[in-house]
């Protein structure tokens, strides 16, 4: 929680405020009067909501008025609130200035697009600075040899132990989905019906006998007879 205006005046972006006794009633009725409490940095009491608040108007008024004003931009009930600061030329023409974002009771200010690329691209420019820096520490010269990369003993690499990965337990609707699945691909294509042990038997037995048929059909080569000299 800001303190001072001075703090949003130097960087608005890096700050929030909130108001701990609001945050459990807050809702679309209330919430211009929570951010327009005298505590909160990011209001200005200059603006034509003051001025309506004072002289206990009505809040259409603010059409009717020139200058700087804060309306309910959107609403996502019962923790997103986006309040606009704009400023109004006519009753039909009002020039945004800042968007104001309220989470859970903190207000926050919406940064613009110029933060944004600023942001972006100092973050790019820093990862290719780091690069180049891991990359030039690996580079290596000899006078025979030229210039080489040298990783293994770089400062780019560095020994990492590998963690192992933890596996989630299935969920029932997991189980149940596979085991589904699993009866679909078993009716569409069933496994092959086993034949029973004593035809394999029989089948066996059977081979068996012919080749002993086989052997006993074949009669061994006659004898040669020594010659008589």
């Amino acid at each position: 929680m800001m303190s001072g205006r001075s703090a949003v005046t130097e960087n608005p972006l890096g700050f929030s405020w909130h108001d701990s006794a609001w945050i459990p009633v807050l809702n679309p009725s209330n919430i211009m009067d929570y951010f327009s409490e005298r505590s909160n940095p990011f209001y200005d009491r200059t603006c034509n909501n003051e001025i309506v608040k004072m002289q206990r108007l009505s809040p259409d008024q603010l059409t009717n008025m020139t200058g700087l004003e804060y309306i309910l931009l959107h609403v996502q009930e019962p923790i997103l609130y986006v309040i606009r600061k704009q400023h109004r030329h006519s009753p039909t023409l009002a020039a945004p200035l800042t968007d104001y974002y309220i989470i859970a009771g903190v207000v926050y200010q919406a940064p613009d697009l110029a933060s944004i690329v600023s942001s972006k691209l100092l973050s790019t420019v820093h990862h290719l600075q780091s690069a180049f820096e891991e990359a030039s520490s690996c580079s290596r010269y000899h006078p025979s040899k030229g210039y080489n990369w040298d990783f293994k003993n770089g400062k780019s690499i560095t020994a990492k132990k590998e963690t192992p990965v933890r596996e989630e337990p299935s969920s029932l609707f997991q189980r149940q989905r596979v085991d589904m699945l699993l009866g679909e691909l078993t009716r569409k294509f069933p496994l092959p019906v086993p034949k029973p042990a004593h035809q394999a038997t029989e089948t066996t037995t059977d081979i068996k006998q012919e080749v002993k048929v086989e052997k006993k059909d074949m009669k061994p080569p006659p004898e040669k007879k020594p010659r008589a000299n």
